[in-house]
């Protein structure tokens, strides 16, 4: 598995499981099957209902703590730095583990200074090896940032092929901060990218499939994806992305794919953001 080192030396691997969507009652069998074909991130979130289900896979693996990277984020219903401060001990108490490799905020309302503090608190007393967020586009990213005095590590945003995030990697290049990819084979408006042709012809030239190729363009730029799947036939496939390398003219052609350069989730609308202070803030 190829990794990322992130501002603080911490090494992260650049392709891990995602457990979005996936029910409570399904996860500890997912996190298991990804786990025995050889993932080791496992991106899981308190919003996501399913921490236990990860910290049971995990804690009856069989695998090292330490050769498992954990992420998992505080939700907006636990903003502030008080309510954050117990959240993350109560992730750690689903989670079954000591500390969280990666500690992200999910959405950036609410009570993020607050929230950020509490990270910073947890980071500092050894309960988090590394601190990031999600979701921050890119002016709302520069504005926190800016502020805050351990700067984020990580922004995990929705990046693909046809949502490429151009525009904020030079704002996340300045604060040191990685990119991490939800998303990655589409998700939530972005359809098309396993179906795409131009993916299935490259692919085709290195016995790979489209969605190989959307994963292997993303880490291949250093970005870390988190795809989902609930096949373990899948998520092997998915993982085995890293015997083959884009040339110069395969990465230039995939560039035209990009269709929202931001997501196709646009944070900042008023409605979504209303919505979702009022339901859960």
């Amino acid at each position: 598995m190829e990794t990322i080192k992130l501002s603080n030396g911490v090494e992260m691997p650049l392709l891990g499981y995602g457990v979005f969507l996936v029910s409570p009652q399904e996860c500890e069998r997912c996190v298991s099957d990804a786990l025995s074909v050889g993932y080791r991130l496992i991106d899981t979130a308190q919003a996501y209902a399913n921490e236990e289900g990860v910290g049971e896979a995990i804690a009856k693996s069989g695998i090292k703590r330490e050769d498992i990277f954990l992420t998992t984020k505080v939700w907006i219903s636990n903003a502030g730095e008080e309510k954050a401060a117990k959240s993350i001990d109560e992730s750690l108490r689903k989670l079954k583990t000591d500390y969280i490799d990666l500690l992200l905020i999910h959405q950036a309302y609410g009570d993020v200074f607050g929230s950020w503090r509490a990270m910073e608190k947890a980071y500092r007393a050894g309960k988090v090896r590394a601190i990031g967020v999600s979701n921050f586009q890119e002016a709302r990213f520069f504005d926190f940032a800016h502020y805050v005095d351990v700067k984020p590590m990580v922004n995990q945003l929705q990046c693909n092929t046809l949502a490429q995030q151009n525009g904020i990697q030079g704002v996340l290049n300045d604060f040191g901060t990685r990119m991490m990819a939800w998303g990655p084979l589409g998700g939530q408006g972005a359809e098309g990218v396993i179906k795409s042709e131009l993916l299935a012809s490259i692919g085709a030239k290195y016995g790979k499939n489209a969605a190989q190729v959307a994963l292997r363009w993303l880490t291949q730029r250093g970005i870390v994806a988190i795809p989902k799947s609930s096949h373990k036939e899948r998520m092997a496939q998915n993982l085995d992305i890293f015997d083959f390398s884009l040339t110069a003219e395969d990465m230039k052609q995939i560039a035209t794919l990009n269709q929202s350069d931001t997501g196709f989730i646009n944070f900042s609308d008023m409605q979504f953001v209303k919505r979702l202070i009022e339901t859960y803030g």
